[in-house]
């Protein structure tokens, strides 16, 4: 690529700096506390105007309409964030604009693009990916005219991101070594990596992507810009299928390495944004933290930025985060272990592998007469995973990884009801702790079989599992009352036939 497209970005962001801050305010640039041997910031775009730095390349891209253009509106395709952008510059600068977004747009996001825009904003929800939104938007702009204002591929929007980095530059935090920026379109990566290499000229920007959403790593493969034939959209902000033709080759000159992260991983950083700076990041706005995390050796004894470049998570997103961060950050394990169905033989299984870990998950049904296969969700450093599995080998007790089974992904507990002997079920509540689950089977051992266990950590004080029993006789049921009496944690006896539905 020749230097012109690279001076024009860089003149772009500069002329942006005189126009935008009208639509918004400048964005704190904070030491990011992580228990690794790099200095690393994080750039708050979570604190913009839309909560995503969406806003700038929008507004910039607005602003230089001529009084013609404005008065034939506008035409946006987005995921989201850019559509906030749209909405608040159409409402600001009082132009018509009419928006584009997927089916499966987050209520989080449509509905801000609304609030954001008012009147002056026309949301329509159409196909299922942002490709699918941008070809309805551009189909429509053939018959009913307006400027398109493209997320990323123009250079007006690009300098208007751009001045995120010019922001970062102004903090007095850098020079930076490294940075991490995570790529969908590519705007942002290439205009932030055009801003800083020219400030900082030591440093090197690696892109990152997610797994099943790599256009800009295809492209840069082929040489040109390729469509992917499938993109995951949990990262819904940077779910692109192609590269754009603007973006391509800036970021194939101004970036040194592309590396790819999966969704868990993305988890794990947002988890890491959550702990170390109490912000809730959207999982497009964590992808670069998660490329730091994944490569932490790129980063050691050097000071490195992320962006967090979005907030805009979707509440119902947050289960599934919390459940795969510890998967992301190898800290969370699922086994499926062999014990014989008897008495005893969990907490025997507990005391004689689990040692030292933390079980956040525990999903086990009867479905044999003579062996039994529970589930297990473990956390631990990763080196003690090495240690179980060792002793389960020496142990003679069969067992299995499952953390990506799917039955164990969805919580499909097998059972055969059948086999299930007089059951009684108890809501059984104890204090979260390492050990706790294990202290109570302990309590009761030798007095009932466990032939149900459905157990998942929430993150309260108070841990809640639903338990069935089974029991050989008369008298070991009245034993059983007796030592329920005694645990210290609190339990409901559940009536069999309410959960004949379930069970």
């Amino acid at each position: 690529m020749s230097s012109e497209p690279r001076e024009r970005l860089f003149r772009e962001i500069l002329n942006a700096r005189r126009r935008i801050y009208s639509g918004g305010s400048p964005t704190p640039t904070e030491r990011l506390p992580l228990s690794m041997d790099a200095e690393v910031f994080v750039k708050r775009e979570d604190l913009s105007a839309v909560n995503s730095y969406k806003w700038r390349g929008a507004y910039n891209r607005m602003a230089v309409l001529s009084d013609e253009e404005r008065a034939r509106g506008v035409v946006a395709a987005s995921a989201g964030n850019h559509a906030q952008g749209v909405a608040l510059a159409a409402r600001r600068m009082g132009i018509q604009a009419r928006i584009y977004m997927p089916l499966s747009t987050p209520r989080t996001k449509q509905s801000a693009v609304r609030a954001h825009g008012g009147d002056n904003v026309d949301v329509v929800l159409v196909g299922d990916s942002y490709d699918d939104a941008a070809a309805a938007a551009k189909e429509a702009l053939k018959s009913d005219g307006g400027i398109y204002v493209h997320p990323y591929d123009d250079y007006y929007t690009m300098g208007g991101q751009g001045t995120l980095a010019d922001e970062v530059v102004m903090s007095g935090h850098g020079p930076f070594d490294i940075a991490f920026l995570q790529i969908g379109g590519g705007g942002m990566a290439a205009a932030v990596a055009c801003w800083l290499k020219y400030y900082f000229p030591g440093i090197r920007i690696v892109g990152v992507e997610g797994v099943h959403q790599a256009s800009m790593k295809a492209a840069v493969a082929a040489g040109r810009p390729v469509t992917l034939d499938y993109v995951d959209v949990f990262c819904d902000g940077t779910a692109v299928k192609r590269a754009g033709d603007l973006t391509f080759p800036l970021c194939r000159d101004l970036i040194d390495e592309f590396v790819t992260v999966t969704n868990e991983q993305v988890c794990a950083a947002i988890q890491a944004l959550w702990e170390g700076a109490r912000c809730l990041a959207e999982p497009a706005g964590a992808m670069g933290l998660a490329g730091l995390l994944k490569y932490p050796e790129y980063a050691k004894g050097r000071r490195a930025l992320v962006v967090l470049c979005g907030a805009n998570v979707d509440f119902g997103q947050l289960p599934w985060i919390a459940r795969h961060a510890g998967i992301g950050a190898s800290r969370r394990r699922y086994y499926r272990f062999e014990i014989g169905e008897r008495p005893g033989a969990l907490v025997s299984l507990l005391e004689s592998i689990c040692d030292g870990a933390n079980i956040i998950e525990f999903q086990y049904g009867k479905t044999d007469e003579t062996r039994a296969f529970p589930v297990l969700g473990l956390e631990l450093p990763p080196p003690g995973f090495a240690l179980l599995e060792r002793r389960c080998a020496e142990q003679g007790i069969p067992f299995a990884d499952v953390t990506s089974q799917e039955d164990v992904e969805f919580r499909l507990i097998h059972y055969k009801s059948e086999l299930f002997r007089a059951p009684r079920f108890i809501r059984l509540e104890f204090p979260e702790r390492a050990g706790a689950l294990r202290d109570f089977l302990h309590h009761i051992r030798g007095t009932a079989n466990v032939c149900y266990f459905n157990y998942v950590y929430t993150g309260e004080r108070v841990g809640r599992a639903l338990i069935g029993f089974e029991f050989e006789s008369e008298e070991r049921s009245i034993a059983f009352n007796a030592l329920l009496a005694t645990h210290h944690g609190t339990y409901q006896e559940i009536d069999p036939r309410a959960l004949s539905r379930i069970l």
